[in-house]
């Protein structure tokens, strides 16, 4: 296995459409393992293939204390969610270091596939729920941000060039020192 690199918002990799998974063979499986892998180590709780620029419709969750309940979605699909609605401080691997309130229903029910090929659904309130909903928007192409309003937005982006622009300097100062 091998850690994968994340893309950081504002990339705009990270809007691209996934497309659903036609395959299921150990290239598939090794890509689950290595977004799982990935995922322990930033350390989060969900990662969709879109973060790692691969537009596939393939999510790797595990919202548990002890990280041992991997699950893995491929071409996931609400098929219903609850009325009641329910507000939950999101962050995002990519986009580190920033957390806000976004609005969901506050159940759902999803069939996805498994690493089989073989359909499954869950029922998930909590974190699970709001987790699988911020995973399947990646595959549309959407970042957690874009239901902040466009002030909070722009200024998440602009830290987060300036970050990337210091990270970069930095980079190639020690590449220049060697």
């Amino acid at each position: 296995m091998s850690l994968l690199n994340i893309l950081r918002y504002p990339d705009p990799r990270l809007h691209k459409i996934a497309k659903p998974v036609a395959i299921f063979d150990e290239r598939l499986k090794k890509l689950a393992a290595d977004m799982a892998e990935t995922m322990y180590a930033a350390p989060g709780v969900g990662l969709a293939a879109t973060q790692i620029d691969v537009h596939e419709q393939l999510i790797v969750i595990d919202t548990s204390e002890t990280h041992d309940q991997l699950r893995v979605f491929i071409n996931p699909e609400i098929v219903w969610t609850s009325e009641e609605r329910q507000v939950y401080d999101e962050g995002c691997l990519s986009v580190p270091g920033v957390y806000d309130g976004v609005e969901r229903p506050a159940r759902v029910k999803v069939k996805a596939l498994d690493l089989e090929g073989k359909p499954f659904e869950v029922e998930a309130d909590g974190l699970l729920a709001v987790c699988i909903q911020h995973e399947m928007d990646h595959l549309k192409g959407k970042v957690f941000v874009e239901y902040l309003s466009p002030l909070k937005r722009n200024r998440i982006k602009t830290r987060l060039l300036k970050e990337e622009r210091e990270l970069s300097k930095e980079r190639k100062k020690a590449v220049a020192a060697r």
